[in-house]
């Protein structure tokens, strides 16, 4: 995404379509599209015939792009994850890899970088109906690989609104819904994560339309991405207007929910009645 975002910055300057971009590569206008949204594999060729065509002829810029474009070629950690992982989401576990700002609002279970080993062994059988237990044990250790994101020395940001349905719906026994909930009072307590809860008492609140996740990068000419997941697939959103609406209904959920400590008190209550 940061190569294509790149690419499509010098060709705008320069004024090129994408349709004359595509002709110097023997390539389509729609493949310089899927290029520059960084949804294919670049090959070296292109990438050096695309930057003579853009005028970029200093060595140290050509040569810092090609090293990019031969990084976002390499497979990341989590593709060895991919043969018990829907088609649609190693995608985003690179990208949750390279946010700077993850921002999040979850309401059928704890999301998956605050779950406990157990909890999420509960919620990956409930997902993977008729799995072997070795598939369900890969999938758990993905989860878990994932959450060294939030206590690396180079953490994101993690801004959470749990709804309250997401922490009384029980996966797995008593005590592990009770070893659940005190992962999430110790969580809430690191300075990069920002958990709140909404409660049952607010009533109806704009996070109506489910749950989603909105992705920031350090980058800052590329853009915020939201995610939807659906039964089947799922849907990045990256139009400004579209990123827009989902933030405004995060901002409210913010405004809306009690703030840090007082979530955290209301976790601590939920922790007494189980």
């Amino acid at each position: 995404m940061l190569l294509g975002s790149q690419l499509r910055r010098l060709r705008e300057a320069r004024g090129i379509t994408r349709e004359a971009a595509g002709y110097s590569i023997r390539a389509s206008e729609s493949k310089i599209s899927r290029m520059e949204l960084g949804r294919v594999s670049f090959k070296t060729r292109d990438v050096e015939d695309l930057l003579t065509l853009y005028g970029i002829t200093d060595e140290q810029e050509r040569v810092s792009l090609l090293s990019l474009a031969k990084e976002a070629n390499v497979a990341g950690w989590w593709h060895s994850y991919s043969d018990v992982l829907p088609s649609w989401f190693p995608t985003y576990v690179g990208l949750e890899g390279a946010a700077s700002l993850i921002r999040v609002y979850e309401v059928q279970f704890v999301h998956g970088l605050l779950q406990t080993e157990d909890y999420a062994r509960a919620v990956v059988r409930r997902g993977m109906k008729g799995a072997s237990e070795a598939d369900v044990e890969r999938r758990v250790a993905l989860r878990l690989e994932r959450q060294k994101y939030l206590v690396a020395e180079n953490a994101p940001e993690f801004h959470i609104v749990l709804d309250e349905a997401a922490l009384r719906r029980p996966y797995g026994d008593r005590e592990v819904m009770r070893g659940q909930l005190q992962h999430l009072i110790e969580m809430s307590e690191h300075p990069n994560v920002r958990l709140q809860i909404m409660p049952f008492s607010f009533g109806g609140h704009s996070g109506e339309s489910g749950a989603f996740t909105i992705l920031s990068f350090p980058e800052s000419d590329l853009s915020d991405v939201v995610y939807l997941e659906q039964l089947t697939s799922a849907l990045y959103l990256d139009k400004r207007e579209d990123v827009a609406q989902y933030e405004t209904a995060l901002k409210e959920l913010q405004h809306d929910s009690p703030g840090p400590d007082e979530s955290r008190d209301l976790l601590r209550g939920l922790l007494q009645l189980i």
